[in-house]
């Protein structure tokens, strides 16, 4: 039987933010150090076992890396941690000896296991393709501090009843400003959203991502910088405008962007978002990885969302920890509506596909109330053409995502606005049935996933993901589809007629959402 594993690196990357038997191996990876871990000679979800290695950096120095894996329902799973947070494993497998596994979007790792450990050659972005080798690690290689507060024990934390029963729709500070941003750039873009449309389209939220912290006072009180002289009035002039204001924060000492974060201060900080007016709060996990293990990751989140409900304000709880540990089993335990299923995308279509893709495994989990997260819109800001942008909304739409648009909306065009306005596709991604679309099969280059819809439609969305045009044409039997009365496309006012077959013809990465009636 393969063991149940667990993997974490350490590295020096920059900010930011995704055959035989193992039995054998499982004995030689109980660690007693390890608190969380119980010894079983067999494949169980609770054990964790720690690996070492040391890894090269490109300009010749050299970082200690941990690995932790598990196996859960046949798959490997686990997270891959550097020294400014963690990945979570996806797309792992294990072949007899063999096994390989992705962390993020960007990090490969493929090998076998040795007398000793394993052998693993990794390869990535920023940093030299290399061969990793990993030996068991102890106590001391995980540097959980002692003297950390602790942690409550686990119980329920809910939501208000009726809170969030669609997904929630804004805009983030993130993808576009980085961490450029200020209280001038906020008000005009609350100006943008209340007069082009898109508040009246559903874009409610207005986020400021990382950035606006400033420094805590002697009484731990956490004060934003000088680019936000005033919180509180600036979350009365977005609220002016009918407009909704969110603010990020982290559970370990530092945000991603080295910025003052909550790790001590919960309570306090809690208080002080609410005393600003605050709606939403984006809470990214970033450094937590120096004061917590994955494995605690419940219990670090509940006790800010039992911090935010003990305000009496209603803040939607959004938790961004990019899919570890299951988030969407017991995301909604913790007082949260949102949760991070991937790593951060970016503006390519190749890891905005990849996130749809990664987040699958938790579609059970979606519906009113609870929402997967396959991170924020990339739309308008240049990295996916015209045709990739359509195919990145329509693929959020699918999967009943939070729509938080990230492209400078002061300036965008006309083609970006058309995207993002499209209401047709918004009252789809906004369906009250809340069920997550599902990837139903493949056709050549063509992908072709369902979601049912409230009133017993069903929207289908084609998609090519060859790097070429490709022309496919398939019955609705075939697809387990019964054959609809109407056919409406999002993105046309004509409608389509309704046949047993049809064809579709898409150049590479467009995509094709169509909507089926059936009465």
């Amino acid at each position: 039987m393969a063991i149940g594993l667990k993997v974490f690196l350490v590295s020096l990357w920059p900010v930011r933010r995704r055959g035989r038997s193992l039995a054998l191996l499982a004995s030689l990876v109980m660690l007693s150090f390890c608190r969380v871990c119980v010894p079983h000679t067999v494949s169980r979800p609770a054990d964790r076992a720690w690996w070492k290695a040391t890894r090269r950096l490109r300009d010749g120095s050299s970082r200690p890396v941990l690995f932790e894996f598990r196996q859960v329902d046949r798959r490997l799973m686990g997270t891959v941690r550097f020294d400014w947070g963690d990945l979570p494993i996806h797309d792992g497998r294990e072949e007899g000896d063999q096994i390989s596994f992705q962390a993020g979007t960007t990090f490969q790792f493929s090998g076998a296991r040795t007398a000793t450990g394993f052998e693993l050659l990794f390869t990535g972005s920023h940093e030299p393709d290399q061969t990793l080798l990993l030996s068991r690690a102890d106590q001391r290689d995980l540097r959980i501090p002692a003297d950390r507060p602790p942690l409550p024990a686990i119980h329920a934390v809910k939501a208000p009843p009726d809170f969030a029963m669609r997904p929630p729709m804004g805009w983030n500070t993130w993808n576009y400003f980085h961490q450029n941003v200020s209280d001038v750039i906020i008000r005009q873009v609350a100006d943008a959203i209340a007069s082009n449309g898109m508040r009246e389209a559903g874009y409610s939220y207005i986020v400021i991502d990382d950035g606006w912290q400033g420094q805590r006072d002697a009484n731990g009180r956490l004060h934003p910088n000088e680019r936000f002289p005033d919180m509180k009035g600036l979350a009365d002039y977005v609220h002016a405008k009918g407009l909704k204001l969110g603010i990020y924060s982290s559970p370990g000492p530092r945000t991603c962007g080295k910025h003052e974060g909550s790790y001590g201060h919960e309570v306090e900080d809690a208080k002080t978002f609410a005393v600003w007016g605050v709606d939403l709060l984006k809470y990214d996990w970033c450094t937590a990885s120096l004061v917590y293990l994955p494995s605690e990751s419940q219990a670090v989140f509940q006790k800010m969302g039992a911090a935010l409900q003990a305000t009496g304000r209603e803040i939607l709880y959004s938790l961004c920890q990019y899919g570890m540990e299951d988030v969407w089993s017991w995301g909604s335990d913790v007082g949260a509506s949102t949760w991070r299923t991937t790593a951060d995308i970016h503006a390519d279509f190749g890891t905005m596909h990849q996130n749809a893709l990664t987040q699958q495994m938790a579609a059970p989990f979606s519906g009113p109330g609870h929402w997967n997260d396959p991170d924020m819109l990339e739309v308008g800001n240049g990295g996916m053409n015209d045709l990739e942008n359509r195919s990145h909304m329509n693929l959020w739409a699918m999967l009943a995502a939070p729509l938080f648009a990230g492209n400078d909306v002061r300036t965008m065009t006309e083609t970006t606005r058309g995207i993002l306005l499209n209401r047709k596709l918004i009252a789809i991604d906004q369906d009250g049935l809340g069920r997550q679309a599902v990837l139903k099969r493949k056709l050549g280059g063509f992908e072709i996933w369902e979601r049912p819809l409230e009133n017993g439609d069903r929207a289908v969305l084609l998609l090519n993901v060859a790097g070429m045009p490709e022309s496919h044409e398939f019955s609705w039997r075939s697809i387990d589809v019964p054959l609809p009365t109407s056919i409406l496309d999002p993105w046309s006012t004509k409608g389509i007629p309704a046949s047993t077959q049809i064809r579709i013809d898409l150049r590479s990465h467009e995509s094709r959402l169509l909507r089926l009636s059936f009465r």
